[in-house]
């Protein structure tokens, strides 16, 4: 195991818990945190993009993406939604590193190189088991979803969005040709790169959620 790695999963045992304390301690404290966060990101977004054409329409979406993170959260008194789409993003992308370091296989993008087809599959499976396992035990469950089936969409769907999410952001910091936005997590870079599929699944699931996902479900059948 290289010293990267070590960083890596060193980082993720002591952010993790963290952040859920964080979650379920309030909103106060949540909404502090959440605007630290965006403060940081927006800081990377500028240092790696800056005079691009398309600075600005980062920006903005940037600030779009926060907001449906905060309305996420209060989508219901016990956060059961916003725990379930954060579970599905950071569950992709250790099922993605896993499955992709341990499989390898065909490059799924030229885009990142060390994204590959098993990673992809590690991202969806690693993703349903945390999040059944998670919500098995936990007694909560997301507050707009009633149907096992429905879940089971949302989390593919969700995945979906962050995969590529982490794709799109890889496509900047290849434009940029840097590898990392920034420094600040031991053995993940910027705090960008770790949240790179969230800012996506985010402002997806809250218009699924908030539009009553289990009626768009019927209707597509």
């Amino acid at each position: 195991m290289n010293n990267e790695l070590k960083k890596r999963i060193l980082s993720s045992i002591i952010l993790i818990p963290i952040i859920l304390i964080i979650i379920i301690n309030g909103s106060f404290i949540f909404n502090l945190f959440l605007t630290i966060c965006f403060a940081r990101i927006l800081y990377e977004w500028h240092m790696m993009i800056k005079n691009k054409y398309y600075y600005y329409l980062g920006i903005f979406f940037l600030i779009f993406s926060f907001y449906t993170i905060y309305k996420t959260y209060n989508l219901n008194n016990n956060h059961s939604d916003f725990l379930f789409v954060l579970l599905i993003c950071i569950s992709t992308d250790i099922g993605g590193f896993v499955f992709g370091k341990l499989f390898k296989g065909p490059k799924l993008t030229s885009i990142s190189p060390n994204k590959t087809y098993s990673g992809a599959i590690g991202g969806y499976m690693f993703s349903i088991l945390t999040v059944t396992f998670f919500f098995k035990f936990s007694l909560l469950s997301p507050n707009k979803i009633d149907t096992l089936i429905n879940i089971y969409v949302m989390i593919i769907l969700i995945s979906t969005v962050s995969q590529l999410g982490d794709i799109l952001i890889s496509y900047f910091k290849r434009l940029s040709n840097i590898k990392d936005t920034g420094k600040i997590i031991p053995g993940h870079g910027g705090l960008l790169d770790r949240a790179d599929g969230m800012i996506f699944a985010f402002p997806f699931s809250y218009t699924i959620l908030s539009a009553n996902f289990n009626f768009f479900i019927r209707k597509i059948k």
